[in-house]
């Protein structure tokens, strides 16, 4: 019995000592500035949202270096372009509307993460309404004319924390 209820004190002393520099600290996430190349990063990434929500796959897929990887489902990674192309063509059918949470860019070198929870709103073509959420997990290389580009994506990062 008294272990019972010093695992329950333990537990809510630790909730709240957690809790607030967890929540102090993601305002100062919020407020923290980036640099000039976080944000082209961040840039990069929007563009390709915003080509993916216009149904513009050319411009997706040149988002993306040549041998990249898109992990359209978990554990199902694809880097062939001409079935990338096709998935991103058959998954802009439902006209996906990706909202962002929040934004962290890494950058060592020429490499940059980024890591970003989002939701997706979208409706079949016979009008099913789909909702979707995730973390979406990023790797983009610098290329020689300063562009970024990604190499690695993966929309479903929070895939091992669901199991």
């Amino acid at each position: 019995m008294m272990y019972k209820t010093h695992s329950k004190l333990l537990i809510v002393m630790l909730f709240c000592v957690i809790s607030i520099p967890i929540n102090s600290n993601a305002q100062i996430k919020k407020e923290k500035k980036m640099t000039t190349e976080q944000k082209n990063v961040l840039t990069a990434i929007e563009k390709m949202t915003e080509a993916f929500q216009n149904k513009d796959i050319d411009r997706v897929m040149a988002s993306y270096e040549q041998d990249a990887v898109v992990v359209f489902e978990p554990e199902t990674p694809i880097s062939d372009p001409k079935v990338l192309r096709e998935m991103f063509k058959e998954m802009a059918m439902i006209n996906p509307i990706f909202t962002y949470s929040g934004h962290e860019v890494f950058i060592a070198g020429t490499i940059a993460t980024h890591i970003a929870p989002w939701e997706m709103t979208a409706k079949t073509p016979d009008g099913i309404e789909i909702k979707q959420n995730g973390l979406s997990i990023a790797v983009l290389r610098k290329q020689e004319d300063g562009k970024w580009l990604m190499i690695f994506d993966n929309p479903h990062g929070q895939f091992l924390m669901n199991k």
